[in-house]
């Protein structure tokens, strides 16, 4: 039986399992250093802020954030920390090209079915190919669409980490596909009609 992220934190919360942090550190630690990674220099950085998101969380001993789920928390938590790390270095968001790094192959974590070598090349570089797009955009367009579409959060949840209600979430995200697709059509790459 699958426990949902919730049952494991209360689980390391009430003392019954100090492992259990651990779970969770498996389940969400690569996927929020890549979404760190969009905001810090390094990789390094972007594991640090990583582990310093699941400390708070181990440090707070409570669930803060009531009506969201624990992995919008966590990215909200995360977010902050890599807003604070940056406004110390007085730096910009990163640019995508290089959260590639540390990234698991496309198909790598997908248990069902064969994947053909052809198949998975030409995902990986259509993978690179929208991260070079992605690298031009305005930063909250890229996070906005990094959250909705490579994290797969609803509006409401994107929302939560990037502090804007889900009809700015909405407008946003649609500004953000809209100048990518432009993006990709600079890059001489046609999606068909809009």
């Amino acid at each position: 039986m699958y426990e949902t992220d919730e049952e494991v934190y209360s689980r390391f919360l009430n003392g019954e399992d100090r492992e259990a942090l651990g779970e969770l550190l498996e389940r969400y630690g690569a996927s929020l250093t890549l979404f760190l990674r969009g905001y810090v220099d390094s990789i390094e950085d972007a594991e640090d802020l990583m582990m310093d998101s699941f400390v708070a969380i181990a440090m707070k001993k409570e669930w803060t954030a009531k009506g969201s789920s624990f992995k919008t928390w966590l990215f909200a938590i995360g977010r902050k920390l890599a807003l604070k790390h940056n406004r110390k270095k007085r730096r910009t968001a990163a640019s995508l090209d290089q959260w590639n790094t540390g990234r698991t192959e496309p198909g790598e974590a997908a248990s069902e079915g064969y994947q053909y070598p052809e198949t998975e090349l030409l995902k990986q570089e259509q993978n690179q190919q929208l991260y070079r797009a992605m690298e031009n955009l305005h930063a909250e367009y890229r996070e906005v669409l990094f959250l909705l579409y490579f994290e797969q959060m609803t509006y409401e949840e994107a929302g939560v980490i990037m502090r804007k209600n889900k009809k700015q979430m909405y407008h946003l995200a649609e500004r953000g596909k809209q100048a990518l697709r432009q993006e990709l059509a600079r890059m001489g790459f046609d999606y068909g009609p809009d």
